[in-house]
């Protein structure tokens, strides 16, 4: 119960940052899209690096965190990050911040959510056809980059941390 309520607060706090950023807003998705308007790259750059750092600190003092990412697959992660930016780019919104959107009162984020259901139904329904095609290329398995690396996660951690400020400084000046 511990940590559903640890998820639950996280995720409360998470939203409300997300609203009070306005990234729920369908012009600011657009505006991130045609690349006029950095908020939300700021916002996921921020939220990458709290999360990196507390769910490596969680897991290093303890608290139970169970990594179960999955494998490593080149055919689903091209064809799926594919269908994520087309669905991003014509509805406007992607999955967090449809739902998001919608707790504001922004009904027509219900097609975004909408199509994301159907998309999942369907690929339930295709998910035979999909495993001995397009999810059979190049599957590397479950990997990390401290697999492949061989370095400690603190140290792939501190480097993603430089890299994402000094992104972050580079975009300062873009809303």
């Amino acid at each position: 119960m511990r940590e559903q309520l640890i998820g639950l607060a996280t995720g409360v706090v998470f939203g409300f940052l997300l609203q009070k950023s306005r990234v729920l807003r369908f012009e600011k998705q657009i505006s991130f899209l045609l690349l006029k308007d950095m908020t939300i790259l700021k916002v996921m750059l921020s939220a990458v690096i709290v999360g990196m750092i507390g769910i490596y600190f969680f897991k290093d003092v303890g608290i139970a965190i169970t990594f179960k990412h999955k494998a490593m697959n080149l055919g689903a992660v091209l064809i799926g990050s594919l269908l994520f930016g087309c669905g991003w780019a014509l509805g406007g919104f992607c999955p967090g911040t449809s739902l998001g959107a919608l707790g504001e009162g922004r009904f027509h984020a219900l097609w975004v959510i909408l199509g994301m259901l159907s998309g999942a139904a369907l690929f339930a329904e295709v998910y035979p056809l999909l495993k001995k095609s397009v999810l059979s290329w190049k599957n590397w398995g479950n990997i990390s980059l401290m697999d492949v690396t061989g370095l400690n996660h603190w140290v792939i951690i501190s480097i993603l941390v430089i890299i994402f400020v000094l992104i972050l400084f580079a975009i300062k000046n873009k809303a």
